[in-house]
């Protein structure tokens, strides 16, 4: 085996699970979960299986990555995060069939308690603050709080906010510079 997975944690045959990944306590691993190398699973985390999870992608307890979603590398999954699948459900109406996409795209961090409404696309680097309840796509490298989520400005790969005084900005902890506008960030 070249995972690891606490003797508590339920790994269903057929899970692709790459190189040192880890999953903890009373996690549950669907048979058609793809999982890419060296990622975090905590505890009483739930992948369903049309799950595609790329590199070093970190979830924290309690998140439950249903049907439908995609994790690209280096994405956070913060404590007690969600994703739905579907946009009106029923518990007497079977809506398997109407299941939408959400991907989240290279980098991103979804913070503690927040809601990913399905369909819709996280860009890379973007942050979505704790508690927000995105219920749009969020562009790459966007900050996002609030319910419903709103951009309140623009984040760097290494995690830090980005001044948005002047067109070109650099950033104070890694000296990264971007191009941004109201309605976009990019490095340059």
């Amino acid at each position: 085996m070249t995972y690891h997975a606490h003797e508590t944690a339920l790994v269903d045959e057929g899970a692709q699970i790459g190189e040192a990944t880890r999953i903890w306590h009373w996690a549950h691993i669907c048979s058609g979960a793809r999982i890419g190398e060296r990622c975090s699973f905590g505890q009483n985390v739930f992948v369903g299986n049309d799950v595609l999870i790329g590199n070093n992608v970190k979830v924290q307890n309690n998140v439950s990555i249903y049907d439908a979603v995609t994790l690209e590398d280096d994405v956070f999954c913060g404590p007690s995060m969600v994703f739905t699948n579907v946009n009106n459900p029923r518990s007497a109406v079977s809506r398997k069939h109407e299941y939408r996409r959400t991907l989240v795209r290279r980098g991103a961090s979804i913070g503690a308690n927040a809601t990913i409404v399905c369909g819709h696309e996280i860009g890379e680097y973007a942050f979505i603050g704790a508690g927000a309840v995105v219920t749009r796509d969020v562009p790459a490298y966007a900050l996002m709080v609030g319910t419903p989520a709103r951009r309140i400005g623009w984040m760097c790969r290494c995690g830090e906010r980005l001044s948005t005084a002047e067109s070109v900005t650099i950033c104070t902890e890694c000296n990264s510079r971007y191009q941004i506008s109201d309605s976009f960030c990019e490095p340059l």
